[in-house]
């Protein structure tokens, strides 16, 4: 699996430190973790909340990451972003409990976690354990195991839903405003990840243009 860490300008000093949880539990799992930053909270490129949403659904609808681990200072403001579009099913998460219940009854592809509120001593040892539980078993299996058939349903149910709700990406991304999207997708990280992961060639047209 191929996970994509995105961090906004406020929490962007913590990168380094949730890239190194990340990586600790997903790599000996056989996933990939590609950093698309912000880096630092210097980066030239500096990304509010709403891009990241732009940023995730680019990076989900495209088949370039099958997963994003995002949030900012609360996470409620990534999580609200990654749902504004189609095909991302994004969980608030604060501890490992939030993780494991979310991947097993939410079968989600992105959460947002809150990297200022509550984020004291300890708080890369919570990432780790969040991190542990998000990817300690194959997804959507249900929980509890005797609630898998209606929770595997509701899934469907939500996933239909949202086909109805939600319009094609690419509509939407040429329709919103054209500095806002660009910026969202002009990261270094972007530019490091994206072309060689993208398996969308029609929204693969779409960022060229907007990034023209």
């Amino acid at each position: 699996m191929k996970i994509a860490l995105i961090n906004e300008n406020s929490q962007a000093a913590k990168n380094s430190m949730i890239e190194a949880a990340l990586k600790k539990v997903a790599e000996p799992l056989g996933h990939q973790v590609f950093n698309y930053g912000m880096y630092s909270a210097e980066d030239e490129e500096q990304l509010t909340y709403v891009q990241v949403g732009i940023l995730a659904a680019v990076l989900l609808n495209s088949g370039a990451a099958n997963y994003v681990i995002t949030g900012c200072g609360t996470g409620e403001g990534a999580m609200l972003a990654c749902n504004s579009f189609p095909g991302v099913i994004c969980g608030h998460v604060e501890d490992a409990l939030d993780a494991y219940t979310f991947a097993q009854i939410n079968d989600g592809n992105a959460i947002a976690l809150p990297f200022a509120k509550g984020f004291g001593w300890g708080g890369e040892l919570n990432l780790e354990y969040i991190f542990e539980k998000l990817y300690s078993e194959e997804s959507g299996q249900g929980y509890p195991r005797e609630r898998a058939v209606p929770e595997k349903r509701n899934k469907k149910i939500l996933d239909e839903v949202k086909d109805v709700t939600y319009r094609n990406l690419n509509v939407i991304l040429k329709e919103l405003d054209r500095e806002l999207t660009k910026g969202a997708l002009s990261t270094k990280g972007f530019e490091k990840y994206f072309w060689e992961n993208c398996k969308d060639q029609e929204l693969r047209k779409t960022v060229e243009e907007i990034l023209k």
